[in-house]
């Protein structure tokens, strides 16, 4: 395979094949109730080779359907546990790799991006890659002055595979919530995801981006991030990161670890926005390291959110009103910010009973209650339970004015608390909070910078 497979013939007969797959799988599952088959088990099976075909198909065509796939892997700490235990290790696998293009192909985009002699600025170069992603793929090689740099690669064809895929997805909706159990808005999470990679197909930005996370945390006790050595529209090259995945720390690391591990993400997606206006928009295990010294290293900066007056202040006073469960609070903070719509029936003469709008987000802020909180699955599946499929939940969708800059925040908020239940990890969350959160803590103006564990 030189390229991804872009052809509209070629890309819509592989994703046709799971809709086809899953009624032929649903027919014989039929077949076999009436033949006196136990229909649990069969469901399940049905489940089970859904999943498998789904992520094998979204793992050979890698573009926009493997990113939401990698968005899955991501939230799959808050689906029901019945429903994503058959797709978990499928999940997992695709933080971290997909099938590779051939060297040959790898070598056309270098050639055609560093020039004729790109032998000479990488003397050494690794033709398989250590990591494929979505749109591109990481090879660890040599610079010309003796660095050893990751070359991220853009797959040929990445573009046009991205506008199919989006498309299939969208339509494809329905055979996607039998995996997820109906618990994802597919058409919004395509929507977003289209804005997003547009933006990560341009390295150039991508280095731009990178390049000020490495100056701002540089030397830093706590987080190391590669700088930039070279980037083209396709190629970005990297000093290399040696690190455990958060993967691997996620499926077998020791607690210590896991809270460790926990606890820099934590910070890290706070000191961003307070160190250099950006936040790291892409959370999600590939894209973190445990260092041998303890640092959290981070990778591919294709997406952050743009925050050049940091975090947006009026989270910090709904988060602290919420946590004190003062809806009223939060009510008159959101008013103030243009958040939140009046009510529509007029003439309601009585107060407004504003506890569902702490109902629908108290469990998303009960880390901030404790001085150490337990982060698990179970707590997460309960919490999105309560944020997107409650009455209390679809009040507030229907009355909050959610802008672009807010939603990518909520997202990557969403996706941290994802990520620390995974882990599982125990930390003192909300001293992280009133250190990164402007307003959290009305007494203690928020530094300008996480200050680190001692």
């Amino acid at each position: 395979m030189s390229e991804l497979p872009k052809g509209t013939v070629r890309r819509s007969l592989k994703m046709a094949s799971l809709p086809l797959g899953f009624a032929g799988r649903t027919a014989f599952g039929l077949a076999r109730r009436l033949a006196g088959g136990a229909e649990d088990l069969i469901r399940t099976e049905i489940e089970e080779r859904t999943a498998k075909q789904l992520f094998a198909v979204i793992g050979e065509l890698k573009g926009g359907a493997q990113k939401f796939a990698q968005v899955l892997s991501v939230m799959e700490s808050a689906l029901p546990e019945n429903l994503v235990r058959p797709y978990r290790a499928a999940l997992t696998s695709l933080q971290e790799s997909g099938p590779a293009l051939p060297a040959r192909a790898v070598h056309t985009v270098l050639r055609e991006q560093l020039g004729e002699d790109w032998r000479e600025l990488l003397p050494e170069f690794t033709d398989r890659p250590v990591a494929t992603a979505s749109i591109g793929q990481v090879h660890r090689a040599r610079w010309h002055d003796g660095r050893d740099v990751a070359v991220k690669v853009q797959h040929p064809g990445a573009a046009e595979a991205l506008t199919s895929d989006f498309g299939h997805l969208t339509r494809m909706g329905w055979i996607i919530d039998r995996v997820t159990g109906g618990e994802l808005d597919v058409k919004e999470v395509v929507a977003e995801l289209r804005e997003q990679m547009a933006e990560e197909l341009d390295y150039l930005l991508e280095a731009e981006s990178q390049a000020a996370f490495a100056e701002a945390f540089a030397d830093d006790p706590d987080f190391v991030v590669p700088r930039v050595v070279e980037a083209t529209d396709r190629v970005l090259v990297a000093e290399w990161l040696d690190g455990t995945p958060a993967s691997v720390v996620m499926a077998d690391g020791e607690q210590e670890d896991r809270d460790r591990l926990g606890l820099l993400l934590a910070r890290f997606h706070h000191a961003g926005p307070n160190r250099c206006g950006l936040m790291h928009a892409d959370p999600h295990p590939g894209n973190f390291r445990l260092t041998d010294d303890g640092r959290l290293g981070v990778l591919d900066f294709g997406a952050v959110a743009r925050l050049p007056d940091g975090l947006v202040p009026w989270m910090g006073p709904v988060m602290r009103a919420c946590a004190d469960g003062d809806p009223e609070q939060m009510a008159e903070v959101m008013r103030e910010a243009g958040l939140l719509k009046e009510r529509k029936d007029e003439g309601e003469e009585k107060p407004e009973d504003l506890g569902w709008l702490s109902r629908s987000m108290e469990m998303l802020v009960q880390p901030l209650n404790e001085e150490v909180f337990a982060f698990d699955r179970e707590w997460m599946r309960e919490a999105v339970r309560r944020a997107t499929l409650t009455k209390d939940a679809e009040i507030l969708r229907s009355r909050m004015v959610m802008h672009p800059e807010h939603a990518i925040v909520q997202r990557v908020w969403m996706g941290e608390l994802a990520m620390l239940s995974q882990l599982g990890a125990r930390i003192p969350y909300r001293a992280e909070a009133v250190a990164g959160m402007p307003g959290f803590e009305p007494d203690l103006p928020a530094p300008e910078s996480p200050a680190p564990d001692s």
